[in-house]
């Protein structure tokens, strides 16, 4: 979405944070300086976070020798993504190579005024914000964005093609059916649920299923679609996990256990196409 005002100035990134992925940390005004930057902010086991992110590093690597500059905020969703000490090995699991901040605190959060996960934010050369996105969806028309910037910097710049949808339910002509509410098996994103004889059980419709989880040690979920025998699903880090996942939007009943080691904090569902 372009802003209202042409003026909106980014907001200076405070001091004292814990980057990743860079040997000095960024100071805004230097970086806006030499081109656009993309901040992408995220949490490591949420859902829609989880589904932007291969549009964001390709971005990154297709953009970057141009002129864009890629910056990840870690904006935790969950208790556990909190853990300073699990934010570096996530990094390296999900293949994030551009610089991300620990934002554990939401000051930057805050100070961008996010709605959601993600939250995009593309700052023009000089550092006027020119494109923002709250949520999934808005993949081509963010690329071009990009492209954009980048060609008022270098009037010899040539875009290649938009990336090619990730899902059938990416696409700018897709329409898609919503998917069933996330649930919270804890009763709070603060609180887990561990199984102790009593499964999850749930009717849901849509594209996938999936889970946000802790570890205490590397352990398994079983899960069963329509009454089916449980597929176990192994995990070894904290993360989120596929439960299941679909061609287009279907109803389905699930039924969940976990060994003892596996802490779910949600379980959400992905829009699908009908």
């Amino acid at each position: 979405m372009r802003p209202e005002r042409e003026d909106i100035a980014a907001p200076p990134l405070p001091g004292r944070r814990l980057w990743h992925n860079v040997e000095r940390d960024p100071v805004l005004a230097e970086v806006t300086a030499a081109g656009p930057v993309l901040f992408h902010f995220f949490d490591f086991a949420q859902l829609n976070s989880i589904r932007a992110l291969p549009y964001v590093i390709e971005w990154d690597e297709r953009y970057r020798d141009a002129g864009l500059t890629t910056i990840g905020v870690h904006s935790p969703r969950f208790t556990f993504t909190k853990g300073r000490d699990l934010l570096a090995p996530a990094l390296e699991r999900l293949g994030i190579r551009h610089p991300v901040v620990d934002d554990s605190d939401y000051f930057i959060w805050h100070d961008y005024g996010c709605e959601g996960w993600p939250s995009l934010f593309l700052w023009a050369q000089g550092g006027a914000l020119s494109w923002f996105h709250f949520g999934e969806g808005e993949y081509a028309a963010t690329e071009m964005a990009i492209a954009a910037e980048l060609a008022a910097i270098d009037s010899s710049f040539d875009p290649p093609p938009t990336l090619e949808p990730v899902r059938p339910s990416d696409a700018p002509e897709a329409v898609v059916v919503p998917p069933s509410a996330e649930i919270l098996p804890g009763g709070s994103v603060s609180e887990a649920w561990r199984f102790r004889g009593d499964p999850i059980e749930t009717e849901y419709g849509a594209g996938g299923a999936y889970a946000s989880v802790d570890v205490d040690a590397p352990g398994e979920i079983r899960a069963s679609i329509d009454g089916g025998p449980a597929r176990s699903i192994p995990v070894g880090a904290p993360g989120l996990v596929e439960l299941a996942a679909h061609p287009a939007h279907e109803k389905h009943e699930l039924r969940l256990e976990a060994s003892p080691e596996v802490a779910i904090y949600s379980v959400s569902f992905s829009a699908g196409v009908p």
